[in-house]
C-alpha cells in the first residue's frame, strides 16, 4: 500500500503539474488573441479615417493625385494583410504615407486651416497612441508564450500539445518606426 502511494504520489503531481502548464499555454494564447483584436479595433478605425483624410485634401488639392493614390493603396493593403508580421509592414507603408499626406498639407494653407481636415488629424493622433498603446500589450503577452514555450521544462508540454511561439507586432525599418507626422 505505501508503495503505491509512493509511486502513485509523484505521478499524480507531474500530471497536475502538466495540466497547470497546459492551462497556463491556453490562457497565454487566448490573451494573444484578445490583444491582437485590440490592435485590430484600432487599425480599422485607423483604416475608416483613411478615406475622410483623402477626400478633405482631394477637396483642396485634386491635383496631387498621387500622393493619395499611394495612401488609398498602403490602406487596402493593410485591409488585406494576414498576420501580425503582414500587418506590421502594410502599417508601416501607411505611416508613412499619411506622412506625406500630412506634409502635404503645409503646401495648403487653407487645407492646413481646415477645421474638418484639423480634427481628423487630431483622431489620427488619438489613434497612434491607442495603437501603440495596444502594440505594446500584445507584444508583452507575445513575450510571455514565448518565454513559455523556450524554457524548460514548459517547453516539453509546449511540444507535445503543439504551443509555438507567436510573431511579435514589430517594425523591422528604423525609418517605418516613426509615427506619421501629425501637425497642428
Amino acid at each position: 500500500m505505501y508503495i503505491f502511494i509512493a509511486t502513485a504520489a509523484p505521478a499524480a503531481l507531474i500530471v497536475l503539474w502538466g495540466i497547470m502548464l497546459y492551462n497556463r499555454f491556453v490562457r497565454f494564447r487566448a490573451m494573444i488573441e484578445e490583444a491582437w483584436s485590440g490592435i485590430d479595433v484600432h487599425l480599422k478605425q485607423r483604416h475608416d479615417l483613411v478615406p475622410n483624410l483623402v477626400a478633405t485634401v482631394r477637396g483642396y488639392a485634386d491635383h496631387e493625385n498621387q500622393t493619395l493614390t499611394a495612401v488609398t493603396e498602403a490602406r487596402s493593403r493593410c485591409m488585406t494583410a494576414g498576420g501580425p508580421q503582414e500587418a506590421a509592414v502594410a502599417e508601416s507603408f501607411l505611416g508613412q504615407a499619411l506622412g506625406n499626406l500630412f506634409a502635404l498639407s503645409e503646401s495648403y494653407p487653407q487645407l492646413k486651416a481646415d477645421a474638418g481636415f484639423r480634427q481628423l488629424q487630431e483622431q489620427l493622433a488619438s489613434l497612434e497612441d491607442n495603437i501603440q498603446n495596444a502594440r505594446r500589450y500584445y507584444n508583452g503577452t507575445v513575450r510571455q508564450m514565448n518565454v513559455a514555450v523556450d524554457s524548460f521544462p514548459s517547453n516539453i508540454i509546449a511540444g507535445i500539445f503543439k504551443f509555438s511561439r507567436a510573431d511579435y507586432f514589430e517594425l523591422e525599418d528604423a525609418a517605418q518606426r516613426a509615427v506619421p507626422a501629425v501637425q497642428f
